[in-house]
């Protein structure tokens, strides 16, 4: 019995939580979160967009362009998040002047989760269907008119599917991001929680974070709904 209420109350005391601490977290975490998926979303589409175009070249010059920015992709997309966050530290420290706090968390973020939104990019694009393309040409229309009168609205379900499977992990990643300094819910958890044996912040980050991805999911998915006309 005494061994049921010790671990009761190393859960369940919410006398321990600093509620405007955990305010103050949460709000970093969803600052950077939007921020860095602002970034990301325009990064991400660039380099979709130029994998898509490179990948479609039937000159020799784009496949060896493919070539190079896939591996490239793959590079980043590879290297764990963690690593590259610390990898990146002299990086950051003279983009940013530190690298501690939410902004710093910004470049590894980034990098990380740029590649990884650009091949969501390009498998939406190569997921349309060629005639509806081939119908547009026939009918005179000019490449940027095919690109985006046709191209990105019948990816765009799509596009706005991968861009909420980039935010929920991105999501992951502050948290992550947290245990060198960056801030937000990550940063509560691991300083005032795991450090100081207090289990309850940690199941407070926990539900919090869990809640911002349930959020993220929600809405995107509504927003798939809207935008699908199939």
């Amino acid at each position: 019995m005494n061994n049921n209420q010790s671990l009761w109350q190393k859960y369940f005391d919410f006398s321990q939580v600093d509620w405007p601490k955990v305010g103050e977290a949460t709000r970093d975490t969803v600052y950077l979160t939007l921020v860095a998926t602002f970034i990301i979303f325009f990064v991400g589409m660039l380099l979709g967009i130029l994998l898509y175009a490179l990948g479609h070249s039937k000159k020799a010059w784009g496949k060896v362009g493919y070539g190079i920015v896939s591996v490239i992709t793959n590079v980043l997309r590879a290297v764990p998040f963690m690593i590259l966050l610390i990898f990146l530290m002299p990086v950051t420290k003279t983009l940013m002047g530190t690298t501690i706090g939410v902004k710093a968390a910004y470049p590894a973020l980034i990098l990380s989760a740029s590649p990884f939104f650009a091949r969501l990019v390009e498998l939406a694009l190569r997921e349309v269907d060629g005639g509806v393309l081939e119908a547009a040409d026939a009918l005179g229309a000019s490449p940027l008119q095919i690109f985006f009168k046709v191209l990105i609205p019948e990816s765009l379900p799509a596009l706005i599917s991968g861009l909420t499977v980039t935010t929920v992990s991105m999501i992951g990643f502050t948290a992550m991001a947290g245990v060198i300094g960056a801030g937000g819910l990550g940063q509560l958890a691991w300083n005032t929680g795991f450090q100081r044996s207090n289990y309850t912040v940690i199941l407070v980050a926990t539900v919090m974070i869990t809640l911002f991805v349930f959020l993220v999911q929600g809405i995107g998915d509504f927003i798939v709904k809207k935008v699908d006309k199939r």
